[in-house]
């Protein structure tokens, strides 16, 4: 049996490996700090270390000295997992010999790709296609899982969850899980299962809300004791009311927090440290939607009264081969021909004389496929709820960025092409 040996001072990143690697076949030992590692180092003559950069009592270049001059450790492989150092340490490491180097968070695909390589053993891992996010809002973990369901990245998202509860030091745990794009039958179960359960390890069932239009879903939750008290919804609007303590029918009043900052916008951690875990595959690269593949003659356009908003999105755009049609005024957008040729709309809700709302009434009488993206200076939750009533892909709150808007198109445009 192959043994490893993890140095890190991260408790967490330190079990998650600890645990996941003792599943594959594995001998995994860990040292807390620089000075334990090199002890054990010596102590066990590991097959593989994987090391932080930042450790203390011992830096992690006076445990690679010492490893290296002794001759029962010199050979040791060695992968470096931490956060971003700059390309003068990245020069200082290299003279050790470090096999791989991984910038925190870690896509662990890659990573348990690295271990395999190095100690010439197959690593098997669950490949379904699965996009699984987790971030915190307004004291809300939201969970978005898409696809399919992955064993290895569900598995993941209990060590997600809790360095996310530790980063906003969260006590009262809410959680909103909204499953879309797929199928689930009954030969998920067994996924389904650790994913629900994985969630119940930080929240009460009544503080978990599932989005979700499938019913097998539904049935499963109502057929498993200690989950009954799970709603299960396809209401994006009421799941956002049950998780922010309103009802249907209740008075939104003004000093109530804005939407963005309930659901939109991932909210700054309480703490001043980066997050260790990626939900993504480094494999998924390779299937990295780039909008520089779609059809050159493809039509973008915006509709908003603000000329610097027309500019700023024709800039986002500029480097393609794109169509990008601009429009001032509602009405002017309707009366053009570029209503049935458009993949996809930016739109302003507020305008003068028409409205985004009256805009997107009346095209959706000529087009029901075109995709939407409402931008607003107006955040209040009853203004994104009617937006998605009305058939929005996705609604983005000024002041924009280019990055940010290219990176939403890529979003509603992968999904329609």
């Amino acid at each position: 049996m192959k043994k490893i040996l993890v140095i890190d001072e991260s408790a967490l990143f330190r079990d998650f490996l600890a645990r996941k690697l003792t599943e594959h076949g594995f001998e995994v030992s860990v040292a807390v700090n620089g000075l334990d590692g090199s002890v054990k180092v010596r102590q066990l003559v590991p097959d593989l270390v994987i090391m932080d950069y930042y450790l203390s009592r011992s830096s992690s270049l006076e445990v690679l000295e010492k490893l290296r001059q002794d001759p029962n450790t010199a050979a040791i492989a060695v992968i470096m997992a931490s956060a971003k150092v700059d390309r003068k340490k990245l020069l200082q490491i290299a003279r050790f010999g470090v096999r791989k180097f991984f910038t925190k968070p870690v896509r662990v695909d890659a990573l348990f790709e690295a271990v395999s390589e190095s100690l010439g053993v197959q690593v098997a891992m669950d490949r379904t296609p699965c996009i699984v996010e987790a971030h915190v809002n307004d004291g809300i973990v939201f969970v978005e899982v898409a696809q399919g369901l992955n064993k290895e990245k569900i598995e993941l998202l209990r060590y997600k969850i809790q360095e996310l509860l530790d980063l906003y030091d969260l006590s009262l745990v809410k959680v909103l899980v909204m499953i879309s794009n797929f199928d689930i039958g009954s030969g998920d179960s067994i996924k389904l299962g650790i994913l629900l359960n994985t969630v119940l390890q930080y929240a009460r069932p009544r503080n978990v809300k599932l989005l979700t239009n499938s019913g097998f879903v539904a049935r499963y939750i109502a057929g498993h004791e200690g989950m009954a008290e799970i709603e299960v919804t396809n209401s994006l609007e009421k799941a956002m009311e049950g998780l922010l303590g309103r009802r249907n029918g209740d008075r939104i009043d003004a000093s109530q927090k804005s939407a963005q900052e309930q659901f939109l916008q991932v909210q700054a951690p309480a703490k001043d440290r980066g997050e260790s875990i990626d939900m993504k595959f480094e494999a998924e690269k390779a299937q990295h939607f780039d909008l520089h593949d779609l059809d050159e003659n493809l039509t973008i356009a915006v509709v908003d009264d603000d000329l610097v908003i027309l500019e700023l999105i024709k800039t986002a755009f500029a480097d393609t081969a794109f169509t990008i049609r601009t429009f001032s005024d509602g009405r002017s957008f309707l009366n053009d021909p570029v209503v049935s040729t458009a993949a996809l709309i930016f739109l302003d809700l507020m305008m003068p004389e028409m409205d985004g709302f009256q805009v997107l009434g009346e095209l959706r009488t000529q087009r029901k496929d075109l995709p939407v993206i409402v931008l607003s200076a107006l955040s209040q939750q009853e203004t994104v709820v009617r937006a998605l009533k009305l058939g929005v892909n996705s609604y983005m709150i000024k002041p924009l960025k280019p990055q940010a808007v290219r990176k939403k198109a890529t979003e509603i445009l992968k999904m329609n092409f």
